[in-house]
């Protein structure tokens, strides 16, 4: 399925990575079910009480805030027969009462009541069986963004997010009250496999072509005079650039350095109290990270695009050729009321279906999808860029954030690298390999239903 020999100048995922249902289920089994995926923000639950629903592959998780504070997670179903516990979305309930037959839970999980207990007739043994909410296996957090593992066999969260704290410190470091989602989602799905996205959100290649109609409507604003100038973020003898970073653990970032800043000008840099502020926590090499492109993303659902506004979005797959997606506009809290209104416009221009720019994206993947049924039309070519000789010894900029990259590729703006992309295969892989291994040697090669 995957062919890496990069000494040799060869990478190449097969077809049928993108589109075979038994490797799907095995997806959902050893990575979505199987090791620590993003769940949510400390942020949407900041009170008692406080709770939000989702799903971590096919599970159906219910994430709250108890009233002494702590945060936990649990499978959201009813211990009675099995029904949904939680429907809505999110709130704040003290007590959470299954529709069916009105067994109730406490926001710490506890079974607080059984209907009609006392006419049920029920086996002496009842009294002592455990009804509590089952937690899910594990969960913590990182500077605020929350992670959870239905698998109890996983490193530390830190050591699993690795280098790709200091991407998720650029983000939280730009209010000292962190981050928060702006009210409102967009929920939609598209018809092709999970990994599109993924490799989408590393993929600087595309957007000249795929986006060509945006770039022409941004020009036609620029001659127009209906786009403020573009500014630049930069000191002097910065060059304009393109690179990306494997980070480990299947996550990577990719980055851009635009001198000009000729899109759109970027929120936080509209105010400068608060750019001030942030110099005064900082240090100036990440306030000047804060301000250049970056595409973040987390193995194996979690993506931050931060350029005109901050996009968080995840995405649950449903079926090899289906996938859900949740996108947020991502703020700093406490952000003042004219950054936040150009953080919102600018957020809408681009992202999401209703954008100029997703929209694109969710038809190429369809059009992606569907060739990969020409199954003999030979093999994909589509990670070669940047194997060939580098234009430098290293990345210029990896020493301003102190990373060592696993990985890494540099050139022009124009250059789209496509080795990040590696070693978000190499950990697809490691995790289906190490699961299938582990439940060989517990005696079943069944996929769990």
């Amino acid at each position: 399925m995957v062919e890496d020999e990069v000494d040799q100048g060869r990478f190449q995922v097969s077809r049928h990575v993108f589109s075979d249902p038994e490797l799907f289920e095995l997806e959902l089994t050893h990575i979505f079910e199987g090791t620590w995926i993003f769940i949510g923000l400390e942020s949407q639950i900041p009170n008692p009480h406080d709770f939000v629903t989702l799903h971590m592959g096919r599970r159906p998780v219910l994430l709250m805030r108890n009233g002494d504070g702590r945060i936990a997670a649990f499978y959201n179903t009813c211990r009675h027969r099995g029904a949904v516990l939680a429907p809505d979305q999110q709130g704040n309930k003290r007590v959470h009462v299954c529709r069916y037959h009105a067994w109730a839970y406490d926001s710490t999980g506890r079974n607080v009541n059984v209907a009609n207990e006392q006419h049920g007739q029920l086996p002496p043994c009842f009294a002592q069986q455990d009804r509590d909410l089952v937690p899910i296996a594990r969960i913590g957090s990182y500077r605020g963004f929350i992670f959870g593992s239905l698998n109890p066999d996983v490193p530390p969260l830190q050591e699993h997010l690795g280098q790709a704290c200091k991407f998720l410190d650029l983000v939280a470091d730009q209010s000292p009250q962190g981050v928060e989602y702006v009210p409102g989602n967009v929920t939609y799905t598209y018809e092709g496999n999970w990994k599109l996205q993924v490799e989408n959100g590393l993929d600087f290649y595309h957007f000249a072509s795929t986006h060509a109609s945006y770039m022409d409507v941004m020009q036609h604003r620029t001659k127009a005079g209906t786009a403020e100038p573009g500014r630049t973020y930069e000191p002097d003898g910065v060059q304009e650039c393109a690179g990306s970073w494997g980070l480990g653990n299947g996550h990577a970032m990719m980055y851009a350095i635009r001198k000009q800043g000729r899109v759109h000008i970027r929120p936080l840099a509209s105010d400068p109290s608060a750019m001030q502020e942030i110099r005064s926590r900082v240090s100036e090499d990440d306030a000047r990270w804060m301000l250049r492109q970056r595409n973040l993303t987390i193995f194996p659902n979690l993506q931050i695009v931060d350029i005109s506004a901050q996009q968080l979005r995840t995405w649950r797959p449903l079926a090899p050729g289906r996938t859900e997606m949740v996108s947020h506009c991502l703020a700093p809290v406490g952000e003042g009321d004219a950054a936040r209104a150009l953080r919102i416009r600018n957020y809408e221009d681009f992202f999401n279906p209703t954008g100029l720019g997703a929209s694109d994206d969710n038809l190429m993947y369809e059009f992606v999808q569907a060739g990969y049924e020409a199954s003999g039309a030979g093999p994909l070519l589509g990670y070669l860029r940047g194997l060939g000789p580098p234009l430098v010894e290293a990345d210029p900029h990896a020493h301003e954030l102190g990373l060592v990259p696993e990985t890494w590729a540099w050139g022009p703006v124009s250059f789209g690298d496509e080795t990040c992309f590696h070693g978000v295969y190499r950990q697809w892989l490691q995790l289906l390999q190490r699961g299938e291994q582990r439940r060989a040697a517990a005696g079943t090669s069944e996929v769990p239903a």
